[in-house]
């Protein structure tokens, strides 16, 4: 149950295959800003190898402004370098796209969008800051700031439990996030905890969210039907190929708060992705009497409930969110919880979270 996107189970899968730079000690640059593969279940017209132009416009040649170091990550349409701006010596991080992967319309128009969705979020607090995107006869090269904290998945693998206090701010930050892309008439549609990185790994609540790569824009009551996002963390309908809104972020942001407050558990586990899927879709009763549930708030608990709710038109909105009262005071005080009923560290079940 690796990386698993939705269009696996629709007939589409790709594999992302990640280099890990912190496991190495000779490596200085940490792995960051690595994207997730596209889905595409549309695929009539195809590029192939021939020359086209992705960008509406010309831009300077990107070697002559950075230089590249060493790769930090790999996906199925590009590839993640360090590189430093000669200018000024500041280190950034940058995407390259080769053209030649870009096989079909449908993925050219989504990197043009992607890139369109960071410019227009551009300076938006805890979202990843786009510096430039560039084009030449090879590549696609987006760049933007690099973050060197690591991803917010592998501080959940590494510290397992959060109190509810450190959990409430970590998932204020991703709803603030969802609430900023909303308003701009932006849908994420792959939240997860890959997509967000710490901008310094010394401060976990440094979060920016990265990869907008199956972003979309929007305009109030318009809908979409394309499958779009991560297995473990797509919201009900989008998985029945069911018309969608932004709700669906909010069923994903759910499925983070989870995680936190769970110890790395996801919300529906199953020996096989099509049981999970399976469960998901019955709309099978959260577990919240497996540890370390029971020494969790009510409070906590109820603000789980209704971003996991299967009712799209039933679920928070991200504002609601963040008007919640669990929200509102830094989740459940700890330190006025009985010590008999603080949760136990070693009480929490073995890490099942999964890369999506």
């Amino acid at each position: 149950m690796g990386n698993t996107c939705i269009g696996s189970l629709l007939g589409d899968k790709f594999d992302d295959q990640i280099q890990d730079c912190s496991s190495n000690s000779n490596c200085n640059f940490p792995q960051i800003l690595v994207y997730p593969d596209l889905v595409f279940p549309s695929r009539k017209e195809t590029i192939g190898d021939k020359a086209c132009t992705i960008l509406d416009h010309e831009t300077p040649n990107v070697h002559k402004l950075y230089t590249f170091g060493r790769e930090l990550g790999r996906g199925s349409t590009g590839t993640t370098y360090s590189c430093t701006e000669i200018a000024t010596g500041i280190r950034y991080a940058c995407k390259s796209i080769p053209k030649s992967n870009l096989k079909f319309d449908q993925q050219v128009e989504d990197v043009r969008r992607e890139i369109k969705v960071l410019q227009h979020l551009s300076g938006q607090k805890h979202v990843v800051t786009i510096k430039g995107a560039y084009e030449d006869s090879l590549c696609i090269h987006i760049v933007m700031e690099l973050c060197c904290g690591g991803e917010l998945y592998d501080l959940i693998k590494e510290r397992a439990y959060f109190s509810e206090r450190e959990a409430a701010e970590l998932i204020k930050i991703v709803v603030g996030v969802v609430e900023t892309c909303h308003s701009l008439g932006v849908m994420h549609r792959d939240l997860k905890p890959e997509n967000f990185v710490l901008v310094n790994k010394d401060d976990v609540f440094s979060l920016k969210a990265v990869d907008f790569g199956f972003s979309v824009f929007f305009k109030p009551g318009q809908v979409f039907s394309d499958s779009a996002g991560s297995l473990y963390y797509a919201a009900p309908e989008i998985l029945l190929n069911e018309n969608y809104g932004p709700e669906a972020d909010i069923w994903s942001a759910g499925v983070i708060l989870f995680v936190l407050l769970s110890g790395g558990m996801l919300p529906f586990e199953a020996e096989t992705e099509k049981e999970m899927l399976d469960m998901v879709l019955e709309g099978q009763v959260l577990d919240f009497e497996s540890e370390p549930w029971p020494q969790r708030s009510d409070s906590a608990k109820d603000l789980v409930r209704k971003m996991l709710c299967s009712q799209p038109s039933e679920r928070l909105t991200a504002k609601e969110v963040r008007s919640h009262p669990w929200i509102c005071h830094n989740g459940f005080l700890d330190e006025e919880l009985d010590s008999a009923l603080l949760p136990d560290e070693e009480k929490f079940p073995a890490m099942k979270l999964h890369r999506d």
